[in-house]
């Protein structure tokens, strides 16, 4: 496996009812338990013809943020990616016959 000297990854997960694709730079556990913490968000060039405004908004919404913490039961893939792509936001689409299985909170006891 080659790993490469700057990757970048694209993280998926769900926030609030709708699926956040992004991409970002660094992304490891998190010191607070169950959760996974994202670095360095990285967005298309403002230099292209076309704007995507689902992007758009999505850097407005992350503009000065440094790290986000995200549960970990909220994401749903994370792929190292050869390039950078348009990051977007979708409406989450139910009506699939899987159920997350529950995992209890443990006791602080």
């Amino acid at each position: 496996m080659n790993k490469r000297e700057n990757p970048i990854y694209k993280v998926v997960f769900l926030n609030q009812g709708q699926v956040y694709e992004m991409y970002a730079k660094q992304i490891f556990q998190s010191e607070l338990w169950g959760f996974l913490e994202i670095e360095e968000f990285v967005f298309g060039e403002r230099t292209q013809v076309v704007v995507d405004p689902s992007e758009e908004k999505l850097k407005a919404q992350f503009e000065g943020v440094i790290r986000s913490f995200v549960p970990m039961h909220a994401i749903i893939r994370i792929d190292e990616v050869e390039r950078l792509g348009t990051a977007k936001i979708m409406e989450a689409k139910g009506g699939g016959n899987v159920m997350p299985f529950p995992v209890p909170m443990p006791d602080k006891s």
